[in-house]
């Protein structure tokens, strides 16, 4: 989210909002980010979103902005648009992003703006169960969430009252529990100590994908189930490599982790850090070929 300077109302006529949800759908699409709801107050805007593209900086730098730049050849004035760098939190699982969805739809209903959440013109709440109206967005990621329309309404609605669960880290905020904050944090630690010396991130910069979509990204570049494998023959592990290096940096596992799959079953735990650069080295040399 952000919000304009000293609380400034940079979203107050309606070619503003609409200006803005132009130049959000134009560069979501660019920097390939996946929007899942969004809402335009006065004074600030929020959004959930996933970071897709692992581009979430380029997208909030171009948001902001270009659409700053528009405010102030605009409107006239000198100064900061926004208050500062748009402010973000880490979403533990489906459970906490309804509820994140929740209090953001009702965001205008705590605001005295609409007594319904479905009444407000300016977010994402119509978005959901009517095909065809926000073809921008993912809102069928959203609608796989809730069993049905009258559902979605209810959990929403529940959002109204609803505090959410911040947890305060030194490296950013998170919305879930205790346990999930310490994996999080040993997960941003190690991608960190991958990175280029002196790169400066935040938590949320630093994307996991969940275990089942690297399964299937390798299912679709390989033509095969990880299950499947038969890891007697050369291809098959070679294949297996493969997987272990989209297993530990695009999911973030450890290698604790990994031997519990069952493809690693006949693997050593202290053969993994081997099999890995092994694996990443040939896969490098394999870019460069092409």
């Amino acid at each position: 989210m952000n919000r304009g300077h000293d609380g400034q109302a940079i979203f107050a006529e309606t070619r503003e909002k609409e200006l803005f949800l132009d130049l959000l759908k134009e560069i979501a699409d660019a920097t390939r980010i996946r929007i899942l709801a969004y809402c335009l107050m006065d004074t600030h805007y929020h959004l959930v979103l996933e970071n897709s593209s692992g581009k979430m900086p380029d997208f909030f730098k171009r948001l902001n902005g270009q659409y700053a730049t528009w405010y102030r050849r605009s409107r006239g004035g000198r100064g900061y648009v926004f208050q500062d760098r748009y402010k973000s939190y880490l979403i533990q699982n489906d459970s906490y992003l309804q509820a994140v969805i929740g209090y953001l739809l009702t965001n205008p209903v705590r605001a005295g703006r609409v007594e319904n959440f479905l009444d407000y013109p300016w977010s994402s709440a119509t978005c959901y169960f009517r095909p065809g109206s926000c073809d921008w967005m993912d809102a069928h990621f959203v609608e796989e969430l809730y069993s049905s329309f009258a559902a979605f309404c209810q959990q929403v609605n529940q959002g109204i009252d609803r505090e959410l669960p911040v947890v305060k880290t030194r490296v950013g905020e998170i919305i879930g529990d205790e346990r999930f904050t310490d994996k999080a944090l040993r997960k941003f630690d190690r991608r960190r100590s991958q990175a280029r010396v002196g790169e400066r991130k935040r938590i949320d910069e630093y994307h996991f994908d969940p275990v089942d979509k690297v399964l299937q990204e390798f299912r679709n570049m390989y033509h095969v189930d990880a299950d499947a494998l038969d890891t007697t023959t050369h291809e098959g592990k070679r294949l297996r490599g493969n997987l272990l290096v989209l297993l530990k940096d695009k999911a973030g596992l450890t290698y604790s982790e990994i031997i519990t799959l069952p493809i690693f079953s006949d693997v050593k735990l202290q053969s993994l850090g081997k099999l890995y650069r092994d694996a990443r080295n040939r896969m490098n040399r394999m870019k460069k070929r092409r």
